[in-house]
């Protein structure tokens, strides 16, 4: 009997069954538009939003399932009708204050007329939770079954659902990291995988058996290392409870950074050996070859914690105790086929069978030929690379398959013409990729000869960056060298990342969340170019460390922006302006992780020099790093004069970013001595003014501070919108001690409310993070006071014995369980913020 629903008095839609595609919506940020808008105007808008979704829905014979809360519930016929209604919805709502996320998934729920029942609803559901507003996600059931282009997110775990899920992004616009509890970053390759079934499964059994902690992986260049280890560590993501991480290796050239780019990874804000302690954890190591002096520094991490596995790809053995090494072989004859003819997209015949036995069976080699079936036949390849073999060897005691490969991509690099020749050398000069914008600047490129060489496989271009793999690019850079042109293409380098950088530090308070994002990805480059400037021309390179100094402090690069600075300031080349900035930086930097009497001396100088400059704005935010330095040292009373002071200069100024950063500072001050009655307008003052700032450190601070006040006086629920808001943040930007904060904040709210249970768990959770990040919940004297006031009488309502087995219950959780639990009974969302935090306006040392 068919089921039928009267979507509106015109029309009625039949409940379609069999195979659905399912859409869940939900309204982000509900609580805050009602407090913009206010009562009457949020019941319009609410309104307005549903009339416009189910007009947008019933158009394309959508089947309204259940409109409960904010969201509502549809059920399509066909995957192309659900998307192209979710669209033209979204287009409906663009103008308007409402923003919505949408999940969309195709299955086949069970008919409960006149609703759906199974798996399906739930992962529906599920995928709609994981998006931010505006975002509409698609499952992979879904995307099969689309003509359209979507985004590919990869692969992610939703809750209650025990394998990982593709998730795809309708449309190109940019969100932060979705709200999965997924545990790897493995990137997915761009190509299928051929053969290689026996070395994955000896790799995953290396790795599997204790006795081999740290397993290479090791092969010249081209026999397909990289994807080798990709396909094995993505059988053990599983196994390992606090994930599986890749770490790329290759635009890494100082063996001191490979630690720090290990805890960059991990999102580590302390200690490497601290932050990863007894956690089940796999890190597979790429590319390791070139800074493989940090091998030793790698046998002790993994001395120092138990349960820590290596799995690293290297083109030479690392030759340390414990090194179970691995030769990866190139294919058999058959999958070398297989992969060349899958590649090319032709039939198997004599010729293609020869060829990849002269190409010794290697990946790279094999890739690099099948892009020319385009313009050859296999034949014509065979005899082409026969002539080219002899000519391109490396030394007598070379591996014979390195003389191969380069071979391969010298007879590539032959077939281009001069000028693609050219720039495929110059090309070389980018570390870890480059925009179009810096190609077309640097080394003179052009859109079709970048194109041509993209097509050639010789470059790749993903997500708006051109870059080489990293064995083609060793060989564009032996070219580079060779040629007459290597300084002046170097400088050009320098010149363009030192200009970036300038117009980065300018709008480093207005545009910081877009810089540190763009930086991020610039961030091999950026060395580059300190590296050729630090010997060359120490002038410039302290102006291009100097002008860094916000974005190392901002993304937690502590280490690297300590000793860039100090070989910067090493050399007496300048007293004034330039001296200045990377004092304050390195001041600040001392002062964050504890040289209290290094960045005392240096940000006073740095206030001094400015003054001498005449530079007001400079100056009153070196004040403001001085401040937060004497608070950090114990001298409270100097910082409270000096916020006191700043806020009034910064007022003068009229400078919007100052006067916020010093509201911070006073609030701060206030806080922590418990004036909260003076704290909350300043707190209410400060978040209006960050709720559009990119202001990467402070924009957290307005909600971390109306929760505190909000507890003072037991608005619980208002306390806990405030301390979501603030986790949110924390999340996207991977501060882990910031989250354990707000997480045992939210304990006591839930404790205020009643939620003995979930608030005792959460308690547990925030004990165990603290004993494993070496600190101790004694540092917050008055969440100490909260925690015996509200989560006492939390324990004493439960009794004894199930408080007691509870709070075991919540030391026990991973952390990912933590925070999913400390999210859960959140009916309404901000919007994250992807922005790595710095501590020092969220981690509130002494409350």
């Amino acid at each position: 009997m068919l089921n039928l629903l009267a979507a509106d008095d015109a029309s009625v839609t039949v409940q379609p069954s069999g195979t659905v595609t399912l859409v869940f919506t939900d309204i982000e940020g509900s609580t805050a538009l009602l407090d913009e808008l206010g009562a009457e105007a949020f019941k319009e808008a609410l309104a307005d939003h549903r009339r416009a979704v189910r007009e947008a829905f019933g158009a394309h014979s959508g089947y309204e399932v259940d409109d409960a809360g904010d969201g509502l519930f549809y059920a399509f016929a066909s995957a192309s009708a659900a998307v192209t209604a979710v669209v033209q919805a979204m287009a409906s709502l663009a103008d308007g204050p409402v923003r919505i996320r949408v999940g969309v998934h195709t299955g086949e729920p069970l008919l409960d007329p006149p609703k759906y029942v199974g798996p399906d609803v739930h992962k529906a559901a599920r995928i709609m939770s994981a998006a931010h507003g505006g975002q509409v996600l698609l499952s992979g059931a879904t995307r099969e079954l689309l003509a359209e282009d979507v985004l590919d997110l990869g692969r992610h775990r939703l809750k209650d659902f025990s394998e990982p899920a593709s998730l795809f992004q309708l449309g190109s616009d940019r969100f932060p990291p979705l709200r999965t509890i997924s545990n790897t970053n493995l990137p997915l390759p761009l190509s299928s995988f051929v053969g290689r079934e026996q070395e994955v499964t000896e790799v995953v059994a290396l790795v599997r058996d204790e006795a081999a902690r740290l397993v290479t992986l090791a092969g010249p260049g081209g026999t397909g290392k990289t994807r080798l280890a990709l396909e094995a560590a993505g059988e053990l993501v599983s196994e390992f409870g606090a994930g599986v991480f890749w770490v790329g290796l290759a635009p890494v050239r100082d063996p001191a950074l490979v630690v720090d780019t290990i805890a960059q990874t991990l999102g580590a804000k302390q200690e490497l050996a601290r932050h990863i302690s007894d956690k089940q954890l796999l890190l597979v190591l790429d590319n390791l070859e070139q800074v493989a002096e940090s091998a030793v520094e790698l046998v002790a991490l993994l001395q120092a914690c138990p349960n820590l596995r290596l799995l690293v790809t290297s083109r030479e053995l690392l030759r340390v105790d414990g090194e179970v090494v691995y030769p990866v072989p190139a294919l058999a004859e058959p999958e070398a086929v297989e992969l060349f003819c899958a590649r090319a997209r032709i039939e198997s015949d004599e010729a293609v069978v020869e060829l990849c036995g002269r190409l010794d069976n290697l990946p790279l080699a094999l890739e690099l030929a099948a892009a020319r079936v385009r313009v050859l036949t296999p034949a014509q390849i065979l005899e082409r690379i026969s002539q080219r073999l002899d000519l391109f060897t490396a030394g007598r005691d070379a591996d014979p398959r390195q003389q191969t490969l380069r071979a391969t991509i010298a007879w590539s690099y032959d077939l281009l013409s001069p000028d693609e020749q050219r720039l495929f050398a110059r090309m070389a000069v980018f570390r870890g990729g480059c925009t179009l914008e810096a190609a077309e600047e640097v080394v003179d490129a052009n859109l079709d000869a970048l194109q041509s060489l993209v097509d050639k496989s010789l470059l790749r271009h993903t997500e708006e960056r051109f870059w080489m793999l990293e064995t083609i690019r060793e060989y564009a850079h032996e070219l580079l060298d060779g040629s007459n042109e290597a300084d002046a293409i170097r400088g050009r380098h320098a010149d363009h990342y030192l200009a970036l950088s300038e117009l980065a530090y300018t709008a480093r308070f207005e545009r910081g969340l877009t810089w540190a994002r763009r930086f991020e990805e610039e961030h091999d480059n950026l060395r580059a170019a300190l590296e050729h400037l630090q010997d060359r021309d120490p002038l410039q390179y302290l102006q291009f460390a100097g002008a860094l100094g916000w974005f190392w402090m901002a993304r937690a690069h502590f280490t690297e922006g300590s000793r860039r600075l100090e070989a910067a300031l090493a050399s007496t080349v300048e007293d004034g302006p330039l001296t200045a900035r990377a004092l304050t930086y390195l001041g600040a930097i001392d002062a964050m992780q504890g040289r209290f009497v290094d960045a005392l001396s240096r940000l006073e100088r740095a206030v001094a020099l400015w003054q001498i400059a005449g530079d007001e704005t400079e100056s009153t935010a070196a004040r403001d790093e001085l401040g937060w330095a004497l608070y950090e040292g114990g001298e409270e009373s100097r910082a409270v004069d000096l916020f006191q002071q700043n806020l009034e200069y910064a007022r003068g100024l009229g400078h919007h970013a100052l006067v916020s950063r010093s509201i911070a500072g006073v609030c701060q001050m206030l806080v922590v001595t418990g004036q909260f009655a003076r704290a909350e307008p300043l707190a209410l003052e400060l978040h209006a003014s960050m709720r559009d700032s990119e202001d990467v450190v402070f924009m957290c601070a307005g909600d971390h501070y109306l929760a505190d006040c909000a507890m003072h006086r037991r608005d619980y629920t208002l306390a806990e919108q405030h301390r979501l808001s603030a986790l949110e943040t924390a999340l996207a930007s991977e501060n882990v001690m910031q989250q354990t904060i707000e997480i045992l904040g939210l304990a006591l709210t839930a404790a205020g409310l009643r939620r003995d249970e979930e608030a005792v768990r959460l308690e547990g959770a925030v004990d165990a993070k603290y004993e494993e990040l070496g600190t101790s919940l004694a540092l917050l004297p008055f969440f100490g006071a909260w925690r015996e006031r509200d989560l006492g009488a939390a324990r004493a309502r439960l009794g004894e014995a199930r408080a007691s087995a509870v709070f075991d219950e919540g030391r026990a959780m991973t952390w990912d369980q933590a925070v999913e639990l400390a999210l859960e009974k959140k009916s309404d969302t901000s919007p994250a913020r992807s922005v790595p935090l710095r501590r020092r306006p969220t981690q509130i040392a002494g409350e």
